[in-house]
Formats: C-alpha cells, structure tokens, sequence
C-alpha cells in the first residue's frame, strides 16, 4: 500500500475516531468532581476543522501528485520521440555513407576492369563476311546496368581541372591565397570546392599548415584583423581551409583517403607549435571586445580539432575562450570536436552572469539544456534590467546619451522578439507587446531627429520657376551672372523640389519669362546653372 492510500485509509476513520472521543469525553464529564470549563461542541467544532483542513491539503496534493505524473509521462513520450529520431538520423547517415563507398568502390573497380579485362580474339578459320571483313572480334566485358551508371557518372565528372585544384595540386600557397582573395565574389562555390581540392593536393594537412604562416604577419595583433582588410581576408581563407580539411578526416574513417595524405606526426608537432605561439598572441589580445564573435580564438580552436592536438590544452582555458566565439555559428559543431560537451552548462552561465542571454539560449537549445536555462527567463530578466538602467539614468543624462540608452533598448528587444520568433517561443512569450515598444521607441527617434534637422539653420535653395531655376537674387552689381545651356541641360524640370509657405524669393523674378539668368553664389552647394551638387553613395558591402 503507497502512502498516499494510507493517509487516505487514516482519514475515512477520523469520524469513528470523534465519536470514540465523545464517548470518553461524556463519561470523564460524568464522574469527575469538577465543572468542565468547556463543553464537547467546542471540542467537536476544532477537530472538524483540523479534519476540513486536512482533507483540502489533501486533495490539493493529490492533485498535484497527478500533475507529476502527467509531465513524468509527457516526458518520457517526447525523449522516446527524440531518441526513435535519433536513431532514425543515425540509420539514415549510415545507409548514406554505406551507399557512397560502395558507389565510389564500383566506379573505382569498374574502371580497372575496363582497363584489364579487354581481349583481342582474333579468329583464323572463322569465315568473314562483307560486314566483318577487315576487323577484329572485340570481345568487351560485360558490366551490370548499375556499373554502366557508374561508369557515365565517372566520364561526366572528367572535367577540366579547375584553377583551385590545380593550386592544390602544385602546394601552392601562396597562389591559393590569392585565388580566394580575388574571388570573394564566388566564395559559396569556392567553398564547397575546396574539400575535393585538397583532397588531390599530395600532403594536405602539410598545405593547410603552409597556409597558416601569416596569419599573424610580423607584430600585427589587430583585433579580427581592424583597420586592414587584406589581413582579415587571409585569416577567413585559413579559417575557412581548416574546415575543410576536417571533412578529409571522415573519408579518412571511410577509406575514401589514402594513407598517404593522413596526419603525419611531425605535421602533427608543427601544429602544435603553431598553436602554442597562437596562444601566446591570443592572450595579449582583448578577446572580450568582440562580443562572441572573435575570428582569432575561432581559428586557434578550429586549429586544435583539426589537427587534433587539443589534449595538449587545459579544457578550462579553452572553456574560458567560448564566450568569445559564442555567436558564430560553428560554436555547438566545434565545442562538441574538442570535447567540452560536458563543460557548456558551465560557459551558459557565464553568458547569463555576463548580460548575454541570446547567446546563452542558442547553446541551450543547442546541447539541450533548456530546462537548466529556461529561455523565457532569462528574455524577461534581460529586459527587465535593461529598462531599469534606462529608466534610472533617464533624467540624469543628456540628450544624447538618452538616445543612446533608448537605442539600447531598441536593440535588445528586437534581439529578443528574433530570438523567440527563431525557437518558436512566441505561446509562451508573446511578442505583441514588445513590438508596440519597438514602434514607440522608432517614432521617438524619428520625432527627435525631425527636431534636431527643423532646428538647424535652413540653407535657402533654388526654386523651379516656369523654365529655370531661380534663385533669391538682391542687387550684387559685381557678380558675374551664367546662363543655363539648354544643350547640356534640356530637360531642366526633371528634378522637383517642395518647399514651405515662405517665400525664397524676390518679387521681381516672378515671371518665368524675366528671369532667364540663374546666379552661382560661392556659399551655396550649387553649380553656376542652377542645378544642386550631387555626391555619389558608395555601396555597403
């Protein structure tokens, strides 16, 4: 018997209990000398409370002991759901991977056989007719229609060699370099051919290592390679080449790779060295200013799991080196290669302490540990001291750094609202009300800056009048005055402006007809013709 039914046994007998005590309260009253200060109603009435009191406790534990029960078995349906994917993703991957290295085993055999098995039978007394006179009898070996497959796939693919796999064929590093640089343009593609180039280069491991030797070029220890674009491309292209050549390693596993090209271990020493002296320069840099987004600790882990030397590291130190990589998308991918799964609770807690739950959020979601870190917490929280530091300096500030405290908030609640619209959140924290704050705070800020531009002084400007522009003109008696060539010019009411109730200018240049002659002010943005100077937006890239 559980205890709930025990209790509830113990329960049903408090009546028989009351009126066994009733009985021994009534004959103690009978026999006893003395007048009883109190009668059995009021005896009665307390333990009838207790029991009222007793029965609403209970029934509310039971019904929470139910509640248990159904999140218990909710659970466990959904982690049979997650592990029967689990597996299903798991099967689906090995039938792949089974399926390629016998597709890649049936070219490659097909193809010997092609090579070896063709005989030239050259018959001597079988008579020849006029069809066959003259030739040979081939006889060509007989291939199953899946080899036949495989074989017009293995002829498809005999295309000319590209430029990036000649590169890596030759070991040349210094050209691959700058192959990637002067095709940023086409970088997706480049990419995803990077994987099958070094697969052909004879030591990869050896050229990618090559590739790393300036990524600190001389004394340079600029933050994500600030203020010099070159460098910061050659510390994407070598970031961008480890990675590839971890997907090397899976054909290794597979037997797709020759032994030739696997990690050699003097390869192996130099890596380690290399990462030494990356460490070294890691820590004089001020990683923390990047925000979770540093290039430079992304590439010295990347270089750890490529070459896979982190054993040679403390995890704490490169535990210590998450929170600055936390938002770049290979962070979960890289984290689980490097052995530091068990540590992320850990490092999620650092992103919370450190006022940085979006990050936080996305490694819960990605290593499950979203019932440690619950999502919409931690987006209130956020939220809450983000609105209480701007209410607290809000009239302690000038006005510009209360735009910058309101264009704080800006930021974090849109970075909330995509952070819940992203994990499907929104049942459990509707985004409603955060958007109407976002509309609040972006009309203030175009009501500020529609303030600030009617303040400033207000430059007078030509205005069309009939066929040209005109502007104020007073008496400036040694001015040179221009007129407006109507070859260069000959559509002169393209450009339209809209102006105020205030009058620009003079009464007696009304008449479009009097007023042929545009002036050129030397404090004005104008040209002599009356058009406005024009600059060039450059593109954002």
């Amino acid at each position: 018997m559980s205890d709930m039914e025990s209790v509830a046994t113990l329960m049903e007998l408090t009546n028989l209990k009351i009126q066994q005590l009733q009985r021994a309260f009534a004959e103690l009253e009978s026999q006893s000398a003395v007048t009883m200060s109190f009668k059995w109603k009021q005896l009665e009435d307390h333990f009838r409370g207790l029991e009222q009191s007793l029965k609403k406790k209970f029934g509310e534990l039971k019904k929470q002991e139910k509640e248990f029960q159904e999140t218990v078995a909710k659970s466990e349906k959904m982690l049979e759901q997650k592990e029967a994917v689990v597996v299903a993703k798991e099967l689906t991957s090995l039938e792949r991977l089974q399926e390629k290295r016998d597709a890649a085993l049936a070219m490659i055999f097909g193809k010997s056989k092609l090579s070896l098995n063709v005989n030239y039978n050259i018959p001597n007394n079988k008579p020849q007719n006029s069809c066959t006179a003259g030739t040979h009898d081939v006889n060509w070996p007989k291939h199953s229609p899946e080899e036949n497959a495989h074989m017009q796939d293995g002829n498809a693919a005999a295309k000319p060699r590209s430029e990036l796999a000649i590169l890596c064929e030759e070991m040349n590093v210094k050209g691959l370099h700058k192959f990637i640089s002067d095709n940023r343009k086409n970088l997706t593609s480049i990419r995803e051919e990077i994987p099958s180039a070094l697969k052909g280069a004879s030591h990869p491991y050896v050229l990618v290592l090559d590739s790393l030797e300036d990524f600190y070029s001389g004394d340079n220890l600029v933050l994500d390679g600030k203020k010099d674009g070159d460098l910061l491309g050659v510390r994407r292209t070598c970031l961008m080449l480890m990675e590839s050549l971890v997907q090397l390693q899976a054909d290794a596993i597979t037997g797709l790779f020759s032994e030739g090209k696997m990690l050699a271990t003097n390869v192996k020493e130099r890596a380690k060295k290399i990462a030494f002296e990356w460490k070294s320069k890691l820590d004089s840099l001020d990683i923390d200013a990047s925000n979770g987004n540093c290039l430079e600790a992304h590439a010295f882990l990347q270089l750890l799991a490529t070459f896979g030397i982190f054993a040679e590291f403390n995890e704490d130190e490169l535990c210590k080196l998450l929170p600055s990589v936390s938002r770049r998308r290979q962070t979960p991918e890289l984290c689980r290669f490097l052995g530091l799964s068990q540590k992320m609770p850990g490092v999620i807690g650092v992103l919370v302490d450190s006022a940085r739950p979006i990050d936080a959020i996305n490694l819960a979601y990605a290593f499950g540990l979203t019932e440690q870190f619950e999502p919409v917490q931690l987006l209130k929280a956020y939220l809450r001291e983000v609105k209480k530091v701007s209410h607290a300096k809000n009239g302690k500030m000038s006005p510009g750094a209360q735009n910058e405290m309101n264009e704080r908030e800006l930021s974090a609640l849109k970075a909330v609202i995509k952070c819940i619209e992203e994990h499907k959140l929104e049942e459990q924290y509707p985004v409603d009300p955060l958007q109407k704050r976002v509309v609040q705070l972006e009309k203030a800020k175009a009501d500020k800056r529609r303030a600030v531009e009617a303040a400033k002084p207000q430059s007078k400007r030509p205005r069309a009048n009939g066929s040209v522009y005109a502007p104020r003109v007073t008496s400036f008696p040694e001015k040179s005055f221009y007129q407006a060539t109507p070859e260069r010019h000959p559509y002169p009411y393209e450009r339209q402006f809209v102006y105020g109730a205030e009058a620009h200018h003079h009464p007696t240049m009304i008449n479009a007809a009097a007023a042929p002659y545009t002036i050129a002010p030397a404090h004005t943005p104008y040209y002599g013709n009356g058009y406005p100077m024009q600059y060039q937006v450059p593109y954002i890239h």
